[in-house]
């Protein structure tokens, strides 16, 4: 449901039904969505906004412009206007949407992570309880001008999955997606897809920019992120992807993240 002050939740969904942020003239417009009570995925769409899809709890993985992202607690993924999206949020995901006018602050021309700090998540939230027919002038309205400008600052994430739809590659991401403890070598999955080593090796660097090994762990990050932010143990996730202890997989997190996973949940 969209959480608005006061409203039922018969209400709420009402409301999101009925809501385009494309006929808001206003700088910037928010709202939040409780995942408990509205389905999960929200199928590929586009707005003529910037959207910044904030996770309050929960995660939500978002697929869009040939990568996809995941937005754990207290983070972004900034998705420019007009750009096809899609998202699926985890069941106990509480999110924020925040709908920017194109040119009304200077933000990436193509979908990222975004850090948010907490005094900008603060204002987002606030905003999200505020009328949408504020007075550029008014209280809200300083807020958001104030709210843009901190936005601009965010430093880039690198909680990106590149994905393509080459036929051999969306097998192959397809079947690890599903199965993502499933240690095949590069070898093994390019007999599996008819192609030679080489061949693989050469097409997954041309598609995706990594080389196999680089983005099956990041495939193995982006899931770990998602299943520890719906309330999966480290030793849960750790088996599902196929390590060898809860401690080999904590050393693979902190080197890609800086933090050990319980830090990471804790900031």
């Amino acid at each position: 449901m969209i959480s608005k002050s006061g409203q039922s939740a018969k209400a709420l969904r009402s409301c999101f039904l009925d809501f385009d942020p494309d006929r808001s003239d206003r700088p910037a417009v928010a709202l939040r969505l409780d995942f408990s009570d509205y389905q999960a995925e929200v199928r590929q769409h586009q707005h003529r906004q910037g959207q910044l899809i904030l996770a309050l709890h929960g995660a939500v993985t978002c697929t869009a412009a040939n990568g996809l992202w995941i937005v754990p607690p207290d983070c972004g993924v900034w998705i420019p206007g007009g750009v096809p999206h899609n998202n699926q949020a985890t069941p106990n995901a509480l999110l924020t949407y925040l709908f920017v006018e194109p040119e009304a602050a200077s933000l990436p021309g193509e979908c990222c992570t975004l850090s948010v700090s907490p005094m900008l998540r603060e204002m987002i939230l606030r905003l999200a309880d505020a009328p949408d027919s504020y007075a550029p002038d008014d209280h809200v309205g300083r807020l958001v001008r104030v709210l843009l400008d901190e936005l601009a600052l965010m430093p880039r994430d690198g909680l990106k999955l590149p994905v393509s739809s080459h036929p051999k590659i969306a097998a192959i991401t397809s079947a690890l997606s599903g199965n993502p403890g499933d240690r095949r070598t590069v070898g093994e999955w390019a007999a599996h897809v008819a192609m030679s080593e080489r061949s693989l090796k050469r097409l997954m660097v041309q598609e995706t920019g990594l080389s196999f090994g680089r983005w099956r762990r990041q495939l193995h990050l982006v899931i770990a992120l998602r299943e520890l932010a719906s309330g999966a143990t480290v030793q849960k996730v750790s088996s599902d992807l196929g390590y060898e202890s809860p401690t080999a997989f904590i050393v693979m997190f902190k080197k890609a993240l800086g933090v050990t996973p319980t830090r990471y949940f804790a900031t």
